[in-house]
């Protein structure tokens, strides 16, 4: 890090937190001006800030890590999402929109009724905000300090301290930057730096890139020579080989069967935001209106999958072959950015982490204040308080998510054990959460047997194994069915809701399906949404995305007929989808 660096660096700095604290006016006016903007995010806004917050520091590690490690059909272990992510824009998005709500939390209270929605709305705020947001702060901020500690920041500066005082010094200089552009900024304030943010992060994954691949020697080079240095089937999308006797098992793939068929059948349905959830939430219901939230899905599906999937992976496969003995997969995107990157440069893709990290963390500490905020001291605690204090109150928590994010970050030491501990520990409760929208039957009962108990195997699993259980694709499935066995029982054992909550909740979501014919009959409306029609627009959009991203990767990688099936089966999709709307119009 020369004087150059250091000075762009210091620009973006002082232009980001200036922007986050100029627009601080429009966050204090209300608990819905501070956590949802006043509904009124434009959807390309919403829709880059959806992908600004899932574009962290630790992406581009965490994705060196996973190819380095399990080859490029590894990175199922998030493509699999996206399948929940389409699900979201054609079933979801809407009904999340007519709901009106804060936080997802919020929703238990209109969808179920009496002490037991209180206590689901009241353990679900704190699950969410505590425990599983604060490890996910965590390891972005542990992504930060390897990022520091590769590109020997300190040292630049002429300051050589130990190394368990670097990680520290390292945090809290973190904590304290983050806190200040979040906790005054609200929502309106990380939207609106997301924006650019997002397209700063983009920009340095695409220099690193093409610097790394051009240092190997081009993408002719870069092919056999990552073929060379490892035995696995690196380069394979799928952990598949296709020969005389059918398709069968890759006996060098770097994931195991059971582990990639959960990430395929199960991971996307399981898990705790099978219908949006969380950060994504909190961006559909500031959203302008429900088409501006369908827009902003889409768009954020586009950037996630389609646009950014390939540099993370071209980077890391570069890392292979220039450091094939790397112990630390994960530091192969650090070490390239130091190793080759000229001064400015160096500066400018610094600063892009350092971008991408503040958008990911400054979204979850506003996401994580607003449950303790608006589901915890709002509802529990003081439900007359006036708007300038929950206001305050919203800031307060900042400060506490923020130190919290910076304990789990102090004492974490991978990024992707990290990554798969929050797939284990959200993991269990995802079904429910999609029938609720769906089926009266579904009562507060049995999510919250649900969301407690998948946390709780999901812990003994992982953090704690009391259930020994090696493979990581089993142990998605035993979280899974032991959760499912006890919400189902559950749910028989217990009464449902009242018509009176199960009416009010179809008056103002009005969703399809059968399960909502006795609402549909009592209260005289016809449901808004055509369930079958959406249904099929998005099996349409999981043959257009996906058909697009690996069309990208086959010919980016010389696999020219992966690239064409891709393709015809990426139009394919878009000609169903234009089919669909069409009929419908």
């Amino acid at each position: 890090m020369q004087l150059v660096d250091w000075l762009i660096v210091l620009v973006y700095l002082v232009l980001s937190l200036g922007l986050g604290l100029y627009l601080s006016r429009k966050a204090s006016g209300s608990l819905v001006d501070f956590f949802v903007s006043g509904r009124s995010l434009p959807w390309w806004l919403a829709g880059t800030s959806m992908a600004a917050t899932t574009f962290s520091i630790d992406t581009p590690l965490y994705i060196a890590g996973v190819v380095g490690n399990r080859g490029i059909a590894g990175n199922w272990e998030w493509w699999s999402f996206g399948i929940s992510h389409l699900i979201m824009i054609y079933i979801f998005a809407r009904m999340w929109r007519r709901s009106e709500i804060v936080t997802d939390a919020e929703l238990t209270e209109i969808r179920y009724g009496g002490s037991i929605a209180a206590l689901l709305r009241g353990t679900k705020a704190f699950l969410f905000a505590v425990p599983i947001n604060c490890i996910a702060i965590g390891y972005a901020m542990l992504a930060m300090v390897k990022v520091v500690g590769a590109l020997e920041i300190w040292q630049s500066l002429g300051i050589a301290p130990e190394a368990s005082s670097v990680k520290l010094w390292s945090v809290l200089g973190i904590s304290i930057l983050v806190l200040v552009y979040a906790g005054f900024a609200g929502l309106w304030g990380v939207v609106a730096t997301d924006f650019f943010q997002f397209f700063f992060a983009l920009l340095g994954a695409m220099i690193v890139a093409v610097v790394a691949i051009n240092h190997v020697g081009g993408i002719h080079q870069l092919i056999p020579k990552v073929q060379e240095v490892t035995q696995q089937d690196v380069l394979a999308f799928f952990p598949l080989t296709v020969g005389s006797g059918g398709i069968s098992w890759s006996e060098t793939a770097g994931i195991s069967a059971s582990t990639f068929s959960a990430y395929i059948f199960l991971q996307w349905w399981a898990w705790r935001r099978s219908d949006g959830g969380g950060e994504f939430v909190q961006r559909l219901a500031a959203s302008k209106n429900e088409a501006d939230a369908e827009k902003a899905a889409w768009l954020f599906n586009i950037f996630h999958y389609v646009i950014r999937t390939w540099p993370w992976i071209l980077v890391a496969l570069a890392a292979m072959v220039i450091y094939p003995d790397l112990a630390d997969r994960e530091l192969g995107y650090p070490k390239l950015m130091l190793d080759f990157l000229p001064p400015a440069m160096l500066g400018i893709v610094v600063t892009s982490l350092i971008a991408a990290f503040m958008s990911t963390v400054s979204t979850s500490i506003n996401w994580g204040a607003s449950y303790l905020t608006n589901d915890l001291y709002l509802r529990f605690f003081h439900p007359q308080a006036r708007e300038s204090e929950l206001v305050l109150v919203g800031r307060i928590a900042s400060v506490l998510v923020t130190v919290l994010g910076a304990i789990a970050a102090f004492f974490a030491t991978d990024v992707a054990t990290v990554f798969r501990l929050v797939i284990a520990i959200g993991t269990g409760p995802g079904l429910v959460l999609m029938l609720r929208w769906f089926w009266w039957r579904i009562n507060a009962a049995a999510e919250l047997t649900a969301m407690v108990a998948g946390f709780v195997v999901g812990f003994g699993t992982s953090v704690v194994p009391v259930i020994q259980i090696p493979d990581f694709g089993w142990r998605l499935l035993v979280t899974a069915g032991i959760t499912g066995v006890l919400w189902v029982v559950v749910m028989l054992l217990t009464p449902p809701e009242s018509d009176t909550t199960l009416d009010e909740f179809y008056r103002r979501v009005r969703p399809a399906g059968p399960g909502w014919k006795r609402q549909q009959l009592r209260t005289g409306l016809a449901p808004i949404q055509d369930l079958e029609h959406d249904l099929k627009r998005v099996l349409a959009s999981i043959l257009l995305m996906f058909g697009a991203m690996l069309a990208i990767g086959g010919f980016l990688l010389l696999k020219p007929l992966t690239g064409w099936v891709s393709l015809v089966i990426a139009v394919l999709g878009w000609m169903w989808l234009r089919q669909i709307k069409g009929s419908r119009e």
